[in-house]
């Protein structure tokens, strides 16, 4: 009698906490310091593969028209045709597509960044995840942090304004940085 050895899997999927996320950007403002924004409506899954994390993935959504820059008629002009239109495109969105280590809990996560409905692909460096942590209530968590530099361009947000100094109201560069738990499912 022969044994096969049945292959372990050490997948767990992991939910995005909203309540203790942040989807952050920076963008230079009038070429003289930067502006940042939120995103307050956020979701996603992680499917953490501790065995191999290089094998994990992760798909995040964020809803367009919960930009808030703490200026109203910034955050309606952000959400309107000449940025976001977010009537035509309610939903930012990323898909890996590939996690690569590059230091001691740290990764380069690729992916299918989705904005304006445009798709690119980009790479965040990823701090993390965290060991998991019990909570008072029982839930296991993890967190991460991970970032990446844009083009705005690249993702048909072109508007724009020159300076009568000279130069341009809007930078095209835009930092993107995440801070988010995970609840193990």
């Amino acid at each position: 009698m022969s044994t096969v050895a049945i292959p372990q899997t050490a997948t767990t999927t992991w939910n995005l906490d909203p309540v203790h996320s942040v989807a952050e950007f920076k963008v230079k403002h009038m070429m003289i310091s930067n502006v940042k924004g939120q995103f307050t409506k956020i979701s996603g899954v992680l499917v953490l593969d501790t065995a191999d994390l290089t094998k994990s993935r992760v798909e995040a959504s964020i809803e367009a028209a919960s930009i808030n820059t703490r200026d109203e008629q910034r955050d309606g002009h952000l959400k309107s045709a000449d940025f976001f239109d977010v009537e035509k495109f309610p939903t930012l969105s990323f898909k890996s597509t590939r996690v690569s280590l590059t230091g001691d809990d740290e990764f380069a996560v690729t992916g299918d960044l989705t904005i304006h409905g445009v798709t690119r692909s980009v790479v965040f460096n990823v701090e993390g995840p965290t060991a998991p942590a019990k909570d008072p209530w029982g839930n296991i968590r993890r967190g991460l942090s991970a970032t990446t530099k844009i083009n705005r361009k690249d993702f048909g947000l072109t508007w724009n304004a020159a300076l009568e100094t000279g130069g341009i109201l809007v930078g095209d560069d835009v930092t993107i940085t995440l801070d988010v738990q995970f609840v193990k499912a």
